[in-house]
């Protein structure tokens, strides 16, 4: 029986070696390159599921992330900065990783083939909540049972695996394929599979934010400024968008209290914080729409 490709080895594997450093690390580079352009063959799959996750979002729904070891970390990575990028909700977010989200510097290796436990960690989930499976090989024991058990209630699977006809791809609603090779360092995911996975997850998400409206002209207009790069970098974006200087970015930014978006409008438009708000839930919170729509 052949084995996954995760685990095969690579050809260049033969140029690591501990006497020429330099020789090594082009080897390491160009793996991780070659690894990153798997994700061009799955972009209709990534689209799709970016859609999948706008429209849990929208419905009230929960977005959950599960997954176990690496790609546990790849998948929390993602979920963690919603909130300050995109200001997607705390409590439409979930993360299940297997043997629970290490708090030092050792992973919980064996929790990956444990799933007890799963269903009472997933009775909340619904119908209109959408599961984010990650798994390099597409058969971790605890990434599976998630899986199973969100079709069971009706929600949307994204299942994202290194491995062709694995069964998590199989089991998926919208089956992410990132063919990676073989890793340099044989069966060490955490590398080119993890960095491909990377990818998809921050696409998937971004995505997700464009179609929420929470992206303009390449600009994070729902961003949390709750830190001082942050609040320096919405001034930017309301000065950049309403075509004002700083000071008066700052201001409307005030009057919004910290809301990008209504501070465009007032900044751009001169509207009240009330009338902007207004403008943009009528818009959907499109902030082109509100834009428009004032026009």
């Amino acid at each position: 029986m052949a084995l996954p490709s995760t685990e095969q080895l690579h050809p260049d594997a033969i140029k690591l070696d501990s006497r020429d450093p330099l020789a090594s690390a082009k080897a390491l580079a160009e793996g991780q390159i070659a690894a990153a352009t798997a994700v061009r063959d799955a972009l209709e799959a990534i689209a799709q599921g970016s859609s999948a996750m706008a429209q849990a979002i929208s419905a009230g729904g929960t977005l959950h992330y599960v997954a176990a070891g690496s790609s546990g970390l790849m998948a929390a990575a993602d979920a963690q900065e919603l909130g300050g990028t995109f200001s997607i909700p705390a409590s439409q977010l979930r993360i299940h990783m297997a043997g629970g989200l290490p708090t030092g510097v050792e992973m919980h290796g064996g929790a990956e083939d444990v799933a007890d436990g799963l269903e009472n960690e997933l009775t909340q989930l619904q119908q209109m909540d959408t599961v984010i499976a990650v798994s390099a090989s597409g058969s971790t024991p605890y990434t599976l049972t998630a899986s199973n058990i969100a079709r069971s209630r009706g929600a949307t699977v994204i299942g994202i695996a290194n491995n062709a006809g694995s069964p998590l791809l199989k089991n998926a609603d919208i089956p992410i394929l990132l063919a990676t090779p073989p890793e340099l360092i044989s069966g060490s995911t955490r590398m080119g599979a993890g960095t491909a996975q990377k990818i998809a997850l921050n696409m998937l998400s971004s995505l997700m934010a464009l179609q929420l409206g929470h992206v303009h002209a390449g600009m994070m207009v729902n961003l949390r400024a709750d830190n001082d790069k942050l609040r320096a970098r919405a001034t930017g974006i309301v000065a950049r968008i309403a075509e004002v200087d700083t000071e008066t970015a700052k201001h409307a930014l005030k009057a919004a209290s910290g809301d990008v978006k209504p501070a465009i409008l007032i900044a751009a438009r001169g509207m009240s914080a009330v009338d902007a708000c207004a403008t943009l839930d009528a818009s959907g919170g499109v902030l082109n729409s509100a834009l428009d729509q004032d026009n």
